[in-house]
């Protein structure tokens, strides 16, 4: 689910890109605030951080006394993305195993979908291995697959988010594929 949040965040700009005018010193709050945002990720709390829609409002500037830098809180809307149990979601799968695939959904890169959540599915072993089924297309690599999510988990130390998804409800399974 994409979420429209608004942000406090502190932006630090080095002594040294400070120029006088305040149209530059906004362009170099803004550069600053975008480079820390796409490094920060994710959190738990908020998901993915996609896109910073507008900056709302920046503070005053305080010095720091040791580099001289200066710190400046600002305020910013931006668009996130974070899965919920229950939601439904559409994939592209990038690895078949025997006991399930891994597929990425959005920004998510491992959302696993266990062959014991595909239910009719059987695992055909060959050069290409895929998931077979008698009434929907075959799910293979690069299949684009609706599901819902089951459960997530936080992965601090990688800042991500791990799903498992299944195919058990209506209007489920793959919705397209390389050889359709």
């Amino acid at each position: 689910m994409f979420l429209k949040v608004q942000l406090p965040w502190n932006v630090i700009i080095a002594a040294e890109n400070l120029k006088p005018g305040s149209l530059m010193l906004q362009r170099a709050i803004l550069i600053r605030l975008l480079s820390d945002f796409a490094v920060k990720k994710a959190t738990k709390d908020m998901g993915y951080f996609l896109v910073v829609t507008t900056l709302e409002k920046i503070g005053e500037g305080k010095v720091r006394q040791h580099t001289g830098d200066v710190l400046f809180p600002v305020v910013f809307n931006a668009i996130t993305f974070k899965i919920f149990k229950g939601e439904v979601l559409e994939g592209v799968v990038h690895k078949v195993l025997k006991h399930g695939v891994f597929m990425r959904i959005g920004p998510i890169e491992n959302a696993y979908l266990s062959s014991s959540k595909m239910p009719g599915y059987v695992y055909v072993l060959g050069e290409n291995p895929y998931f077979m089924n008698q009434k929907m297309p075959k799910i293979a690599k690069d299949v684009k697959v609706r599901v819902v999510v089951i459960g997530t988990k936080w992965m601090e130390a990688e800042r991500e988010f791990q799903a498992l998804v299944g195919l058990e409800g209506d209007y489920l399974g793959p919705i397209s594929s390389p050889d359709m």
